[in-house]
């Protein structure tokens, strides 16, 4: 980055305040610590695997609290969906735009790292 273009520190830190307090795309899952843990073990899941909470917090290595505490965001964005007419509550890998970009970003990521 040139002189010219570089941003003062107050500026880059008013920047990354207001881009914090705004998120979006990625930054609106990944602001959330366990997110990440939880995105990965969806990606290792087995295709058509329903899920309870406490299954899925076995799986991703965490507490049940914590998938409690994310489950409506990974709804909300379409990671996973409801299984209907099931009890205890069941979860399964959505059928969405983001869950194929999610592994087709997964699959990029994992290619670069070899």
């Amino acid at each position: 980055m040139s002189e010219s273009t570089r941003k003062h520190p107050a500026e880059e830190k008013d920047t990354k305040e207001a881009r914090l307090e705004n998120p979006s795309g990625v930054l609106h899952l990944f602001q959330h610590e366990s997110v990440p843990i939880l995105l990965d073990a969806i990606l290792t899941l087995p295709p058509g695997r329903e899920f309870t909470k406490t299954e899925f917090a076995e799986h991703a290595g965490v507490t049940r609290q914590t998938v409690s505490n994310y489950i409506d965001l990974l709804l909300e964005t379409e990671v996973i969906e409801e299984v209907p007419n099931t009890s205890p509550r069941r979860y399964q890998l959505a059928n969405s735009e983001v869950v194929q970009e999610l592994f087709e970003l997964n699959s990029a990521l994992n290619v670069a790292g070899e």
